[in-house]
């Protein structure tokens, strides 16, 4: 097989298999390949991997078929992530086409893995050495105005419906000069606004640069202190991780934006229970009216699984109160899928799909009548917008309201400005706005 000269990363899931994306393409462009966009014919495709939802795994041997082409050649082709995690030397069993299998916490030994495929090899590597991992990654390359930092990894929760402890690994945490220098790398290459990211990134904690030990407060405070950095973001954070001084933070940091995920799952205590969610509808509650406390305007954004196994209608009716509760600006919702090998894929009382499938339309019709009732209260507020990229009509631009939200604007501003902007318009999904000293909006009926 001939050396790849070209190559493409299709990374699925969350923003973690963004941020690993990221790096396995800056990895391969340090070694002299050229990225192709989707839709060309590259040497290598990468496809990175998320192993949530139900029926990942197929999706993946779907998506191996298709790489094939017309004249019947194909690309080398990897399979990263968390799903080459779970099933290792059953891929290029099942895929023979499959030349390289790559787990989450090994992908910086891809170019290893690539010489090995290119002699003939079926390439495996699903160890887990955190810390080389990032040690033996590039310098982070040009970015656009918002990035992604990976400062933790795994998860020690063991929460009965998810495989991430075993895809991941064990919660770890990266070391503050490392975080930093990333940080800065990343200013310097464009950056104003950083995500800091992890499975349970609020759990993160290191010593700083004078031997004190910091939990995630205090390396959002001496991120802050970066010139050129304007916005700060966190995600996924647990409920139980919340301690005092980051919600303090959501007080004292101007950097640190007004938006917080923060995962509840069910409103049913017993079935935070039976999820091993450690914690309560009323803990998830008084959490969330602390940081509201700190920080009145916060956005609020959480997780649900409707149906878990033995899921009463009583039980999802407290799932709608606590949604009417927190009011939540933006929220992500599914019906439970049992993955192999977790505790909840043995429980008893499984949950009807068509009974799942009601529960879940009932909860996203009330989640975006909430997320329409909170972009709505920003019509007339003046607010600061980070450009992002180009609209869909000319002259219109898309950006990032510190609430997260998606702002369209008519405006001569370049991607990675920070412009002030009066909302003026809302949907569910998106808001617009003008830029302060142009002429209103036109608002349909």
């Amino acid at each position: 097989m001939d050396n790849p000269r070209t190559f493409h990363v299709k990374s699925f899931g969350c923003q973690m298999n963004v941020y690993d994306g990221e790096r396995m393409t800056e990895l391969l462009q340090a070694q002299g390949m050229t990225a192709t966009p989707e839709g060309v014919d590259a040497d290598l495709v990468v496809l990175n991997t998320c192993h949530i939802r139900e029926r990942a795994s197929e999706k993946v041997y779907s998506d191996i078929g298709r790489l094939r082409r017309d004249d019947g050649s194909r690309p080398m082709i990897a399979v990263a992530g968390c799903v080459a995690q779970a099933e290792g030397a059953e891929i290029p069993r099942r895929a023979p086409a499959v030349d390289i299998v790559v787990g989450p916490q090994a992908y910086h030994r891809l170019p290893e893995l690539v010489a090995k495929a290119r002699g003939g090899e079926k390439a495996l590597d699903t160890d887990m050495p955190f810390q080389s991992k990032f040690g033996a990654l590039p310098a982070r390359r040009r970015q656009g105005p918002s990035a992604f930092l990976t400062v933790q990894e795994g998860c020690d929760k063991f929460c009965t419906y998810c495989v991430v402890p075993y895809t991941r690994g064990a919660e770890v945490s990266r070391g503050w000069a490392a975080i930093v220098d990333e940080a800065k790398a990343l200013v310097d290459g464009g950056a104003r606004e950083i995500t800091l990211l992890g499975q349970n990134v609020n759990a993160w904690e290191g010593e700083d640069g004078v031997g004190r030990r910091q939990g995630l407060d205090g390396l959002i405070r001496a991120l802050d202190a970066l010139p050129g950095l304007e916005r700060i973001r966190y995600t996924t954070s647990h409920p139980n991780d919340m301690r005092e001084g980051l919600i303090r933070a959501h007080a004292e940091v101007e950097t640190l934006m007004p938006y917080l995920h923060l995962p509840v799952q069910s409103g049913s205590s017993r079935i935070l229970k039976a999820m091993n969610r450690s914690h309560t509808a009323e803990s998830y509650l008084e959490v969330i009216a602390r940081v509201r406390a700190a920080r009145p305007d916060i956005a609020i954004s959480g997780d649900f699984i409707v149906g878990f196994p033995g899921e009463t209608e009583a039980d999802f009716e407290d799932t709608l109160k606590i949604v009417a509760a927190v009011n939540y600006a933006q929220a992500y919702s599914f019906k439970y899928s049992p993955r192999p090998g977790t505790p909840a894929a043995a429980m008893e009382d499984q949950v009807p799909a068509e009974m799942m499938d009601e529960r879940l339309q009932r909860l996203q019709a009330l989640l975006s009548e909430k997320s329409l009732a909170f972009n709505r209260a920003t019509i007339g507020k003046r607010t600061k917008v980070l450009i992002e990229r180009q609209g869909r009509r000319p002259g219109q631009m898309l950006g990032k309201s510190p609430w997260l939200q998606s702002v369209h604007v008519e405006t001569e501003a370049k991607i990675g400005d920070v412009i002030d902007v009066m909302i003026e318009a809302a949907l569910p999904n998106s808001l617009a706005g003008r830029m302060l000293g142009s002429a209103p909006i036109a608002v349909a009926a």
